[in-house]
């Protein structure tokens, strides 16, 4: 699998969440996936990842999920991005780094989130 197809993969996950359509996921991701959000809860399979998004379309609106840039290592892609959502009419964004891991099927297997403060700050300016 190509940096191509590995991003078109990625951009097409991300994008199921904006559009709450998540019909082809397991043509992205393994049956055996390990996924890790960044806030701690950790889903492994199918099974429990379709589980989570069920519960997550009840009470969240994703609004955006836009991709910052892409770093390739062999079977890992690095991806940053930032995250905007809807809860409880209350609107809520971060930034965001994901570890993605292809296997030579070319489907996802792993990933493992980390979430940093939107606002930032220069504090020595």
């Amino acid at each position: 699998m190509n940096t191509a197809e590995k991003e078109s993969a990625i951009k097409a996950y991300f994008n199921m969440w904006v559009q709450r359509d998540f019909s082809a996921l397991e043509t992205i991701f393994a049956p055996d996936i390990f996924y890790s959000e960044c806030y701690g809860p950790e889903y492994c399979g199918l099974h429990e990842i379709h589980q989570w998004i069920d519960t997550m379309l009840q009470k969240q609106t994703v609004l955006e999920w836009a991709i910052k840039q892409f770093l390739h290592e062999n079977n890992l892609v690095v991806v940053e991005w930032f995250f905007k959502e809807q809860q409880n009419n209350i609107v809520h964004g971060f930034d965001g780094v994901s570890i993605v891991e292809f296997h030579t099927d070319g489907k996802i297997h792993s990933i493992k989130e980390f979430e940093s403060k939107a606002e930032h700050i220069t504090p020595y300016h």
